[in-house]
């Protein structure tokens, strides 16, 4: 429920006599109960599950006074759908929908816990009520994800409640433009869309640049495969954003913003669009915000989808409405950007980070992570390990940390053999250095990137060949075929990787892949082409006995690559129940019953089909 506000907030006071409102409507509720409707939970029927309890709290007459609000995403994605009840930070996970009376009885009008929807330690056996008690949580430090979960999206009041836009009163009534821009370059926040660019070096030169209509733009058009991070805080916590933007706006002298979203995020494009009405309602958008003299309005763009347009001078074209193709990088966009007026483009994550650095200053961030990299980066963290979900990490924090402690470990009991960091146009990075610190330069170094945060682990069964092939593929469609490097040079790279997993590779494959990478590197036209070797790159870096294997011994020893692996039936194993006989779609195998079986290597297609079914585990890949 909102607080009803009948005029608009035209000063400081206003804003704070709101959230003293606020504050108290909170105080004088009894119990919350907090729905996850995050995507991955949403997926999973959080959202029907909300729509119970607000049955349940509208059926509960005056036994308690309680609410039910659907909240953003808690990161813990791997155990959703989440629920969370207030006070006490009581987290349930897997909530289904027959749960729900039982946590309404038990939980909201007794007190009581419901023991079997805790989260469980899978070494100890304990059980842990709080987000502290969890491993997942417990080494995360959440700066930007520290009110997902927490507030309702849809509801400004929410975010007024915790100190919403108290940073844009701080920064509009106690300090210049400069003011802003310096803390910004004190923090040392450099930007979370991949470059890792000085963003106050970005803003400082937009600020200095020659022209009265500047423009500031959030991208919000997240592609990489397997990561969610924007999505999630766009989806959980828009105000963040929008008062970020607000405050970079009034930075760097702007009177308009941007925000470009991904089409196919439509939750984040709905809670966006709902907190610019609802703050341009209020006053926070619009003409003359808290009587400052500072005037500020902000649209949404909807992007159709194309990878290239998460590269800035790309997303730039798309927004001016013409093809999403990327320009020459000797025109700088803080001087001449859309419609060739100074801009700026940060992506989500970074704005998120401006409204603490400037309520807590920039000293206080830069006292978070490493000597060049500063604060905390958002990952989404998926794969082949146990907890995948959405975590926030201070830079610096080991791979090993983040894999084994908030991740869980590799599944299945598995060994970890890589993680691919960066995005598609990342690298693979091998067990050997788990224990490396995760920053900007470090994971350069590697021969991998930041990236946006997208963090895939591999296991052992992962052919790393594969992997490259993969990414390639991904980026030969995203390609906007402006120049011939990328458009090209991608495309050869894929069909060799094609022919080697086949099986069809040649003695001078390896030495192709390289020679085309470096040409590629040094002459495409924007950083799709010139970052896309390095999946190959760094698979050939630090697991080219895999290329070998495939290229000379036709052998792929993860098992992945059809027709480059056996199966075989283990006779000491095999019962001769007749399943993998009865299901083999060539009629490969042959024997007796009670007898081991014999696969015809002639004959079998490699379908897995034998594999699958043995319910004795008689089969294996060789």
């Amino acid at each position: 429920m909102a607080v009803e506000t009948k005029k608009m907030i035209n000063t400081p006071a206003d804003l704070k006599a709101l959230r003293e409102k606020a504050e108290a409507r909170t105080k004088a509720v009894g119990k919350s109960i907090r729905v996850c409707i995050g995507t991955g939970c949403a997926a999973k029927g959080s959202v029907q599950l909300y729509e119970l309890f607000l049955q349940a709290v509208g059926n509960n007459g005056a036994k308690v006074t309680a609410e039910a609000k659907c909240v953003g995403c808690h990161g813990f994605c791997e155990r959703g759908p989440i629920v969370a009840i207030e006070p006490g930070n009581i987290i349930y996970q897997g909530v289904e929908e027959p749960d729900v009376a039982e946590i309404y009885r038990e939980t909201v009008l007794s007190n009581r816990l419901v023991e079997r929807l805790l989260y469980e330690d899978p070494e100890t056996g304990k059980r842990a009520q709080t987000e502290e008690e969890i491993p997942f949580y417990r080494v995360q430090r959440r700066i930007v994800l520290a009110q997902n979960g927490r507030i309702y999206p849809r509801n400004i009041e929410d975010y007024i409640a915790v100190g919403g836009y108290s940073a844009l009163v701080k920064a509009l009534g106690t300090m210049k433009p400069e003011d802003v821009i310096t803390e910004v370059e004190i923090s040392g926040l450099r930007g979370r869309g991949g470059g890792g660019f000085p963003t106050g070096r970005k803003w400082r030169s937009c600020r200095n640049a020659e022209g009265t209509d500047k423009v500031v733009i959030c991208n919000g058009d997240e592609g990489d495969p397997g990561a969610f991070m924007d999505r999630s805080v766009m989806e959980g916590n828009p105000h963040l954003v929008l008062e970020g933007l607000i405050i970079g706006g009034y930075a760097v002298g702007a009177s308009r913003g941007y925000i470009y979203v991904r089409n196919e995020y439509p939750l984040a494009v709905e809670h966006l669009n709902g907190a610019i009405s609802r703050a341009r309602e209020l006053g926070l958008l619009g003409e003359d915000i808290l009587g400052s003299g500072f005037s500020f309005d902000v649209r949404i763009n909807r992007g159709g989808g194309a990878f290239v347009c998460g590269e800035s001078s790309a997303l730039i074209a798309s927004l001016e409405g013409q093809r999403g193709e990327p320009r020459a990088k000797y025109i700088h966009m803080v001087e001449s950007g859309l419609h060739e007026n100074p801009t700026v483009l940060n992506n989500v994550e970074t704005w998120a980070n401006i409204p603490s650095i400037v309520t807590k200053g920039g000293a206080w961030l830069a006292s978070i992570g490493t000597e060049k990299s500063k604060g905390t980066k958002v990952f989404s963290l998926v794969g082949k390990v146990v907890n995948t979900g959405l975590v926030e990490v201070p830079m610096g924090m080991t791979l090993r940390q983040i894999i084994e402690e908030i991740g869980g470990g590799v599944q299945n009991g598995k060994k970890f053999k890589a993680v691919q960091t960066g995005g598609p146009s990342g690298g693979c990075i091998p067990a050997e250095h788990m224990d490396t610190p995760v920053d900007f330069d470090e994971l350069t170094r590697l021969g991998s990137m930041m990236g946006s945060g997208g963090m895939i682990v591999m296991d052992e069964d992962t052919c790393m060949v594969n992997v490259a092939k993969y990414f390639l593929s991904f980026l030969k469609q995203e390609s906007c075929g402006k120049c011939t490097p990328c458009r090209e040079g991608v495309a050869q790279m894929f069909n060799i990787l094609e022919k080697i997993t086949a099986g069809e590779g040649k003695a001078d494959d390896i030495d192709r892949l390289e020679k085309l990478s470096r040409l590629i590197e040094e002459t495409s036209l924007c950083a799709l082409g010139s970052t896309a070797p390095n999946p190959v790159l760094s698979t050939l870096r630090y697991f080219r006995k895999e290329y070998e294997d495939h290229i000379h011994n036709k052998h792929c020893s993860a098992h992945e690559c059809k027709g480059l692996f056996k199966y075989m039936i283990l006779s000491d194993v095999c019962t001769g129940c007749r399943i993998c006989f009865k299901n083999c779609p060539v009629n490969a195998i042959t024997g007796e019953r009670k007898e081991p079986h014999l696969i015809d290597q002639e004959i079998c297609t490699t379908c897995g089909v034998c594999y699958a079914k043995c319910p004795f585990g008689a089969i294996e890949k060789v």
